[in-house]
């Protein structure tokens, strides 16, 4: 079993930066392909950034050049570091993880509670 707990959320005017972390129990985090997924109010949830446990990482074209996920196994923790935020990448976050399969797959066997990222004009 594997909890995670997201933090970092918060109101950001557009055009600003956040830092969103996850923190994950365990002793085999090393092992887990993490994942960050967004959903907004009226859509479906969506993926935006992936980690494999070799440190591959894909993004969604949207957050490319913006987003950056990083992980740190000494201290079980992956981030999302936010910047250049626009009004749409306002939503939900949650943090995600899995063993096997693809980052940008959908199948994750863990996920957090989500965090809430606001981004005003």
């Amino acid at each position: 079993q594997v909890q995670l707990v997201e933090s970092g959320g918060g109101l950001v005017q557009a055009g600003g930066s956040l830092r969103l972390s996850c923190a994950a129990s365990g002793r085999t985090f090393s092992n887990y392909i993490m994942g960050w997924f967004r959903q907004a109010p009226g859509k479906e949830r969506e993926f935006v950034a992936g980690i494999s446990w070799i440190g591959s990482i894909l993004y969604q074209d949207s957050v490319k050049g913006r987003f950056t996920i990083s992980r740190d196994n000494a201290m079980n923790t992956v981030y999302l570091q936010m910047s250049s935020l626009k009004l749409e990448d306002t939503a939900t976050y949650y943090c995600a993880a899995k063993t096997r399969g693809a980052v940008v797959s959908h199948d994750y066997d863990y996920w957090g509670q989500g965090t809430q990222v606001t981004v005003s004009s």
